[in-house]
């Protein structure tokens, strides 16, 4: 395990971090630097041990780094834009994550299930029509990624009656999950009984976009939600699964640009629901909380589970 003393800590919400970090008593152990992206100097990089972030700033080498850590869950921003350094220590932030992806795609699958849409209609056109909503018990729910998010995913909505299986890169079976399947595999005849597809996968070369024309012809008026990266998504081919009635609707929350451009035909596809990457936004206290947890745990020598396998992106 690495030693631990000159700390960097930048981003967003390095102002919250900086206020929580003072007030604990590991703050008078380790030498700090607070700064906003754009103070960050090269200098501070040579200074420090440890970079706590959620992304890489521009003017950003390892310098005497020996840790990373995200305070987001995604390290694509680390990996994509650097040539990782096999000596230094990646980590991520875990915390209430899959909690709040489970309870935002089971909005959206209730939403449908209720047919809340329909009946807002039948309201316009002053119609007394008695659809009948659809139990979540006869429903099938096909998660991609069955790491910590996609399990909590699995479980709450698993409580609900809902039949969850599950695809991976590993295809290592899992809690809450009827079955797990490798990305590997020939997986069409799980994915012609789904009626929901939910991916919480990260972005590697292995799952960028793919989820394309191929995937989605497999598919029949199947509802989509990504919580996990834009880019794993080819977004020429989802409009065109709309169209054919493949996906039935799509609620994305993440992006391959970010903020989506106004000129982007989904904000106007009428079967697109957006939401601006607010699916489980991590809050400057449970990132800070995990952050030093980390560091506590690198200081007693105790097992991470929260370690990044760089050669795997995840």
């Amino acid at each position: 395990m690495v030693d631990i003393s000159n700390i960097l800590v930048t981003g967003g919400s390095v102002k919250e971090m900086e206020k929580i970090i003072k007030d604990t008593a590991i703050f008078g152990k380790k030498q700090w630097r607070f700064k906003s992206e754009e103070d960050v100097k090269e200098e501070d990089f040579y200074w420090a041990d440890t970079y706590a972030a959620f992304a890489p700033t521009n003017n950003f080498t390892f310098g005497n780094i020996k840790w990373v850590h995200s305070t987001g869950a995604g390290v694509d921003k680390f990996l994509d834009r650097l040539d990782w350094k096999d000596d230094v220590l990646l980590t991520k932030t875990i915390c209430s994550f899959g909690q709040r992806i489970g309870e935002y795609s089971l909005s959206y699958i209730l939403k449908d299930c209720q047919y809340h849409d329909t009946f807002r209609e039948h309201q316009s056109d002053k119609a007394w029509r008695e659809d009948v909503p659809v139990p979540l018990a006869e429903k099938t729910a096909v998660i991609y990624g069955t790491g910590n998010i996609g399990q909590e995913t699995a479980k709450i909505l698993s409580f609900f009656g809902i039949k969850v299986y599950g695809v991976s890169l590993s295809g290592k079976q899992k809690e809450y999950f009827e079955k797990v399947y490798s990305t590997e595999d020939d997986n069409t005849e799980v994915l012609q009984k789904a009626d929901y597809i939910i991916s919480t996968m990260p972005l590697t070369e292995k799952t960028r976009k793919m989820f394309d024309n191929s995937f989605f012809e497999k598919l029949s008026d199947t509802g989509f939600i990504n919580v996990g990266r834009g880019a794993s998504v080819d977004s020429q081919a989802l409009l065109d699964a709309l169209d054919k009635g493949q996906l039935k609707f799509a609620v994305l929350d993440v992006f391959e640009t970010e903020p989506l451009p106004e000129t982007d035909p989904l904000w106007s596809h009428p079967k697109v629901n957006i939401t601006p990457h607010i699916s489980a936004v991590t809050t400057p206290e449970e990132g800070t909380k995990c952050f030093l947890g980390t560091l506590i745990n690198i200081d007693e020598g105790r097992d991470l589970t929260n370690i990044v396998d760089v050669k795997r992106g995840y």
